[in-house]
């Protein structure tokens, strides 16, 4: 399976040094990817985040498969717009590390393609060179976006029998299940995300309901996050073995 990047909105940090956040500070949210990433300035990977957001709207910003629990994991909350850039007061202290963070702004519509043109590169390379068998289309938000993928798939030589997995990750996606579930091979809920745009009381609702349309139309599901506790011991927690049963 080749799993797509989609429209992820991505933190730059080019020096990789640690960002320190402080609670009730101000950060500041470039599309000037010449800056540095510091505790006052982060730049990310977008130039129209300042058009689709607004006062008193919810970002998120944390490492890949993040919980948002994390002290490495950060919630801002937009104060205001100031041409390009967007000023953000940070909710929660948190310390991010490393080079790229994923930015995820919460029921917010992201005018970006939902097959990349860099997915398109990889597919054609790295996907026809190994014939993948399932390509999971990340941020999946309308049939539409599963239909433009299986005729770029139909192009790509042996690729053309290659069964697409819509990947749900927004209130977009959600909103669009039904017909989404119609184009698709199969479906994977990204609770880590969906956690997002939804509050956690609400994700296994859906997750509930979801699976059982998916189970009605014969097609087969894949949540997310399962056993994450498994990555560094030998065995499941008791809730996450409750998860998965």
């Amino acid at each position: 399976m080749l799993d797509t990047v989609g429209p992820e909105l991505q933190v730059v940090n080019k020096s990789e040094k640690a960002i320190s956040l402080e609670a009730d500070a101000t950060v500041i949210l470039t599309p000037d990817e010449g800056h540095e990433a510091s505790s006052n300035l982060l730049p990310i990977n977008f130039d129209g985040l300042s058009k689709a957001v607004k006062k008193g709207d919810t970002i998120f910003i944390g490492q890949y498969l993040f919980t948002g629990s994390e002290t490495t994991s950060v919630w801002l909350e937009v104060s205001e717009v100031q041409g390009n850039d967007v000023v953000c007061v940070i909710k929660n202290t948190a310390t991010l590390t490393g080079a790229l963070f994923t930015l995820h702004a919460s029921q917010i519509r992201i005018e970006l393609p939902t097959l990349s043109d860099k997915d398109k590169e990889v597919i054609s390379s790295w996907g026809v060179k190994n014939k993948i068998d399932f390509l999971s289309l990340s941020y999946t938000r309308h049939a539409e976006d599963v239909r433009h993928a299986r005729e770029f798939l139909s192009k790509q030589g042996d690729l053309y029998q290659t069964q697409i997995f819509a990947k749900i990750e927004n209130i977009e996606g959600l909103n669009h299940f039904d017909e989404i579930l119609q184009e698709a091979d199969g479906i994977i809920l990204s609770r880590g995300n969906l956690g997002i745009d939804l509050p956690p009381e609400k994700v296994f609702l859906f997750q509930k309901a979801a699976l059982y349309k998916c189970n009605v139309a014969g097609k087969p599901a894949v949540v997310t996050r399962v056993v994450d506790s498994m990555t560094d011991n030998l065995r499941p927690t008791r809730a996450e073995a409750t998860d998965v049963a």
